[in-house]
């Protein structure tokens, strides 16, 4: 077999050695790679091919509705403003635009689920929003606005920031103002006088809420970060965190963090986020250390089992499962924010050894690869390669914009 294949469009396929080479430079150090204004981005150019359609959908082919989310756009939009990919951005955003906020982010917010109904038509099938997608398209609208020089992005970014404040944030009791994870359903009962409120740990990662602060200073942004940090503090049973938690009125002006009564004190493919997100705060953010000190048990449990479980009971800490290698991706940036340099490489090139068998001949023919781990290392391999990082005030620094302007100066 050829190492090097062509498929539909021109497009060149590695294949055997010549694709686990091109997966083992995703790792390389930034050093060793040419020294251009607009370097390649191999794992972007990668997602784009298996899972962007040429009108800028981002499909998961995994479920029967062969669908496409609010998450899934606006991350794709994030990881094409790091990679500089700006045709392919305004692709992801006018059909998010156009699919998922009826033609009008003014007055809408995105629905977050859309794809093949009953009937064989291609809808919105569920038109409530998931706040975590709303903030990632907002920062990579502003982002993309200020780096690009698009006042059009900016404006979008400004009115749907202001939407989700208006409609997405809560005060709870003793707490304060806190990002729901969508629009409606997630507070219980949903009357005037509600006492539980449905939280997503893994919705607020602090650095582009910390950008948001700065962008607007009147809005809960700061807030929110704050209050952030203090639901880990509180929900982080053995060092791990659940996929969802509840906070419970307790009075009038008081509360508490328990167990969410419907999804209970699973950990799983929601939580793997939150580590993430910890590992990619800024040294200096000063919500950091305790954010890391209150998730000690992912770390913990990795060394002891030689990957991440799959699934954690957080109360009991009891442990389950093989976690598959976008957990082991998604735990690089955590791994390194804590020095252990030793157990990040073995999970490097665990990723490394599985997404090459994700994307070989025999695996695409049977399935598209898996959508969720690759956005997983998507973000992490590219924070790692230092192709960006976040700024003490949540701003965006792109390497290509840092080659950029040594490019201007020589």
């Amino acid at each position: 077999m050829p190492l090097i294949t062509r498929v539909k469009g021109g497009a060149l396929r590695l294949q055997g050695l010549a694709l686990l080479a091109l997966l083992l430079t995703w790792l390389l150090p930034v050093t060793a790679r040419a020294d251009t204004c607009n370097s390649p981005w191999p794992l972007w150019e990668t997602f784009v091919e298996y899972f962007v359609q040429p009108d800028g959908r981002v499909m998961d082919a995994s479920t029967p509705q062969r669908h496409s989310s609010s998450e899934g756009q606006s991350y794709a939009m994030f990881f094409a403003l790091v990679a500089n990919d700006r045709e392919t951005f305004e692709k992801l955003w006018r059909w998010s635009e156009n699919n998922l906020a009826q033609g009008d982010i003014k007055t809408h917010l995105p629905g977050w689920f859309w794809g093949l109904d009953e009937k064989g038509e291609w809808v919105l099938l569920d038109s409530n929003s998931a706040s975590d997608g709303d903030l990632w398209f907002a920062y990579a609208l502003l982002e993309a606005g200020r780096l690009w020089h698009r006042p059009d992005y900016i404006d979008a970014g400004r009115h749907l920031l202001r939407n989700v404040a208006e409609q997405e944030v809560a005060i709870l009791p003793g707490l304060g103002k806190m990002l729901m994870p969508g629009k409606f359903g997630f507070i219980k009962p949903d009357l005037t006088t509600p006492d539980q409120w449905q939280l997503n740990p893994s919705y607020m990662p602090i650095p582009i809420l910390r950008r948001f602060a700065e962008v607007d200073p009147k809005g809960p942004w700061a807030q929110i970060a704050k209050n952030t940090a203090t639901m880990i503090k509180a929900v982080s049973h053995n060092g791990f965190v659940a996929d969802w938690v509840t906070y419970r009125a307790t009075g009038p002006k008081t509360g508490e963090f328990i167990v969410d009564p419907t999804k209970g004190d699973l950990g799983s493919y929601d939580a793997i986020r939150t580590y993430m997100w910890a590992g990619l705060m800024p040294a200096r953010d000063r919500l950091r250390k305790a954010m890391l000190d209150n998730l000690g048990g992912m770390l913990q449990a990795t060394i002891d089992d030689g990957v991440p479980p799959e699934k954690v009971r957080v109360v009991s800490g009891e442990r389950s499962g093989a976690g598959p290698f976008g957990f082991s991706a998604a735990l690089l940036p955590y791994f390194n924010a804590l020095g252990k340099t030793t157990l990040q490489q073995q999970e490097a090139l665990r990723v490394e050894q599985l997404m090459a068998q994700s994307l070989t001949p025999e695996a695409i023919k049977i399935a598209q690869p898996p959508y969720y781990f690759f956005v997983l290392s998507l973000f992490s391999l590219g924070y790692m390669d230092n192709r960006y990082h976040f700024l003490d005030d949540g701003k965006l620094q792109p390497m290509w914009e840092m080659k950029c302007q040594r490019a201007l100066t020589q």
